[in-house]
């Protein structure tokens, strides 16, 4: 088969499927991943060149099950696009090691199982991976302990990856979002919080999901055949402006 195959984990919704309709525009056929199986098998029933696979990334069983059943599917694998994750906020004192656990075996053991499952077939393809961090990866702030520790490893991550990988022809970037209007931020982002990022964003306002989509599949896109071991923030310039927002300090 010559058509290129993606993996996509966490895309049942929010970025993780806008990639996937922003990479099947582009003549992919993409393995949609996730955990919630009735939203996955949802998505999945309405959209063509898709295939539905129900697993957990912290899982090494399930991850193997993964790359097995998108090969048979697919054939091969040119891309792995490592968006699943959980965001647990709270005061340091609060988080629990349960917490902390929950939260680095998604976003960081997730990343690493998903990453190592598929460079043999990645290999083969001279693929590519993205790895989905934050800017609370790139820069400290209240609440985000656990998750913004996370994201900083996976940012970490994708270098150590991009340096190993590349005589294998493998690139390996990351990107890091800032606020995306998605149903998970509008639900948890009071009016105070929303108002505060509208002026502290360079841009004036949140990203959109499929805004984020774009870039992810161009940096898995030979487009970007030049380009490896990058971070790149899609935030509106909000990375580039430093500490502020006492909104999100409580």
């Amino acid at each position: 088969m010559t058509q290129k195959v993606a993996i996509v984990t966490g895309a049942a919704r929010g970025i993780g499927l806008a990639t996937a309709d922003v990479m099947r525009e582009m003549g992919w056929r993409v393995a949609l991943v996730d955990r919630d199986t009735e939203e996955l098998q949802k998505v999945a029933g309405e959209r063509d060149n898709v295939l539905a696979v129900d697993a957990d990334v912290s899982n090494p069983q399930d991850v193997g099950r993964m790359i097995r059943e998108t090969l048979a599917w697919g054939g091969r694998l040119d891309a792995l696009v490592n968006n699943a994750g959980v965001a647990r906020f709270g005061p340091v004192e609060d988080t629990t090691f349960d917490t902390w656990r929950e939260v680095m075996a998604t976003n960081l053991d997730g990343v690493f199982l998903c990453t190592q499952a598929a460079i043999p077939a990645l290999k083969e393809t001279r693929g590519a991976v993205l790895n989905i961090a934050s800017i609370s990866g790139l820069r400290a702030s209240t609440l985000r302990v656990a998750y913004g520790t996370s994201k900083a490893a996976v940012i970490q991550l994708t270098k150590q990856y991009a340096a190993e990988l590349g005589e294998h022809g493998i690139r390996v970037n990351c990107v890091a979002p800032g606020p995306v209007r998605t149903k998970l931020a509008m639900a948890v982002h009071t009016q105070e919080i929303i108002d505060a990022y509208h002026d502290a964003i360079p841009l004036n306002r949140y990203g959109s999901e499929r805004e984020l989509a774009e870039v992810i599949a161009f940096l898995c896109s030979e487009k970007a055949s030049y380009v490896t071991g990058q971070v790149v923030a899609v935030d509106g310039g909000f990375e580039s402006t430093g500490v502020g927002l006492p909104a999100l300090r409580r």
